[in-house]
């Protein structure tokens, strides 16, 4: 049996996270405890995650603990987590994904079709109002900011007609009474890594490593990678208009759909392809987008938004 300190955020949905690998880390016969370190992202909750532009807003102070032994394990949401770390950092372990869709909440009307005209509607995220803007140009996004109960209790209150929020940090919060549509990646594409959960140790940490290497599942690593290789390739984070999502097809291929959009919804530049390795898929399709027209879109939202790329 042997001690193992998880570093995680303090908001609820990220300690549901810390707590779910703490569980299955247990049963091994782990004794774990749980740091809560405080990220910028976490601080920084008066502007839209856009125009913040800063890589690893929520990772960078948790690898700072991992870096100086304070803890021996990171939990983050894929999603948060840039697609090229330092060298003294490995993704260990990527945990089976939880769904990777978007959910559409609403008190007063049952999915996106039936919102009034003009109605407003909350969204943290670019590549949401991007996609809901080519579906509805009439309606009103604003940004919305917060952790989830937070941001439940502005729909609740009438602050918005209507929020999106991803449908796996519903779920874990047992929150789902709130949601009316689930929007299936054919609607609305996911952001990369969306619903499935990291697992970050330092690299000489062989031993942690091996640890948590046990609770990697396959299947969720091999598309999380292809949906990150496409990221990398195009120069992007989570704050900017681009959505992929990759999964075996019924003829076992690897398929991965893509796209990268204005945050108007005004122009949409999408790529489907399959391949049988994760990595080259990925840069084949981010390649196909860039000639399409994505990378006169990403160097627009990267000047209007006065955001950095994300990657080098």
């Amino acid at each position: 049996m042997s001690g193992l300190r998880i570093g995680s955020r303090g908001s609820k949905l990220a300690l549901w996270q810390a707590e779910h690998v703490a569980s299955l880390l247990r049963r091994g016969g782990h004794h774990i405890e749980i740091e809560i370190i405080k990220t910028t992202g976490d601080t920084i909750l008066g502007v839209a995650l856009a125009q913040v532009g800063t890589k690893g807003m929520f990772t960078k102070e948790i690898e700072e603990a991992l870096a100086d032994g304070r803890i021996d394990l990171a939990v983050h949401s894929m999603k948060d987590v840039p697609t090229e770390l330092a060298p003294e950092f490995v993704l260990a372990a990527t945990l089976e994904r939880e769904d990777p869709s978007d959910a559409f909440l609403s008190v007063s009307f049952d999915q996106i079709a039936d919102l009034a005209w003009g109605a407003h509607v909350g969204t943290s995220s670019l590549r949401r109002q991007a996609q809901l803007m080519a579906m509805r140009p009439d309606l009103k996004i604003t940004p919305l900011r917060g952790n989830v109960d937070t941001r439940i209790r502005k729909l609740e209150s009438g602050d918005y007609d209507a929020i999106l929020l991803a449908s796996a940090g519903v779920k874990r919060l047992g929150l789902e009474a709130f949601v009316k549509q689930r929007l299936a990646p054919e609607q609305m594409l996911p952001a990369v890594g969306q619903g499935a959960l990291a697992i970050e140790v330092t690299c000489p940490n062989q031993r942690v490593y091996k640890i948590v290497r046990l609770l990697n599942h396959a299947a969720s690593e091999e598309s999380v990678a292809c949906e990150r290789a496409l990221l990398h390739a195009l120069g992007g984070g989570c704050q900017v208009p681009i959505a992929a999502y990759a999964e075996r097809n019924a003829a076992g291929k690897l398929a991965l759909t893509a796209l990268v959009a204005r945050p108007d919804g005004s122009e949409v530049v999408r790529e489907e392809q399959t391949g049988d390795s994760p990595v080259p898929l990925g840069e084949s399709v981010a390649k196909r987008l860039l000639e399409e027209g994505a990378q006169r879109i990403l160097a627009d939202v990267y000047q209007t938004y006065a955001v950095a790329p994300q990657q080098p």
